[in-house]
């Protein structure tokens, strides 16, 4: 009988991107698993792409817990409870860590695993697993993912085998870009804190442009859209209306390479094997920083913000890699 395992990784878009991997390792062992995703809504899109996630649980938490008192509310809450109860699981696997994840675990039937105590990023929602694992906190977040699913399957984690993302590229194109061979810009974050200087984006474009690439530059909100047009106009940019995370998908997946800030398209263009510069400007890399298949360079940290030089040297390394790969072709 095939094995049932409900993964709890709920947000951001980066977290679940960096869950792939070890839904990858899952499948590599169990071929038949029937793997379920519980995730905020918003970024449903995402396990959603992964041909071997069976079935993804949408829930709304950060919209419902601003209104508790609502009826509605409650409704839509125990309509997620009765889905996640229609069938026990053989596994459930809390990789969120933290209090209110385990929660929703909770409401599901099967045996609970989780980060141990020493791992885990809110130590009381260890208490509520049947297993747990210890997983160092000093290792990059898809590393900690894949010996997590490794401990929850009384396996022991291969490092030796690349992780994988598993990606599907949406077929279905809402918006496609007036070029064939493009680079996205990704200059927009929900903090200021986390934006890098806009004459330094104009110098980037320019350099992607010198190499013959068009350019992209992706927004999701209407102040980064005024950012996006701003900076298009210097650059001949092509700038795409608003579009739901899977048509952004669509995007990202056909383009060939990206250089952004660090947010959750940076990472969905690295998972998808992009050749990916990241910009951190006011967060630590080593924990979160870009993985993907292709080379990844994450600059930067808290208070370390990259200067345009770094940045550059790091844009024409990624050019480097696709001139070769070119050249294979």
């Amino acid at each position: 009988m095939a094995l049932r395992v409900l993964v709890v990784k709920t947000t951001s878009m980066g977290d679940v991107v960096h869950m792939l991997p070890a839904v990858e390792d899952l499948l590599r062992w169990h071929p038949d698993a029937q793997v379920d995703w519980l995730v905020e809504a918003p970024f449903a899109a995402i396990p959603a792409l992964h041909p071997g996630v069976h079935r993804v649980i949408p829930q709304a938490w950060r919209k419902w817990r601003k209104k508790l008192m609502e009826r509605a509310t409650w409704q839509a809450i125990g309509k997620v409870r009765s889905v996640l109860r229609a069938q026990p699981y053989d596994l459930v696997i809390d990789a969120q860590g933290l209090l209110k994840s385990v929660m929703w675990a909770l409401q599901a039937e099967g045996p609970r695993v989780g980060f141990d105590r020493q791992s885990i990023r809110e130590p009381l929602a260890s208490a509520f697993y049947d297993r747990k694992v210890a997983v160092s906190r000093s290792l990059q977040a898809v590393e900690r993912n894949r010996r997590l699913m490794a401990g929850a399957l009384g396996r022991a984690f291969e490092p030796e085998v690349p992780a994988q993302f598993g990606l599907a590229i949406p077929q279905e194109a809402t918006w496609v870009a007036p070029v064939e061979r493009y680079a996205l810009l990704i200059p927009c974050a929900s903090r200021i804190e986390k934006r890098w200087p806009e004459p330094d984006w104009v110098a980037v474009g320019e350099r992607l442009k010198a190499a013959g690439l068009g350019l992209v530059i992706l927004w999701g909100s209407p102040d980064e859209e005024q950012l996006a047009q701003w900076l298009a106009g210097p650059l001949g940019a092509a700038v795409p209306p608003f579009l739901t995370v899977r048509e952004m998908a669509a995007v990202i997946g056909r383009a060939q390479m990206a250089v952004g800030l660090d947010t959750g398209f940076s990472h969905l263009a690295a998972a998808y094997g992009l050749p990916t510069v990241g910009i951190y400007c006011d967060h630590e890399p080593g924990l979160a920083g870009l993985t993907g298949p292709a080379l990844v360079q994450s600059l930067g940290g808290k208070g370390q913000i990259p200067g345009r030089t770094e940045v550059l040297g790091a844009v024409d390394r990624a050019l480097a890699t696709l001139a070769v790969s070119s050249a294979r072709d």
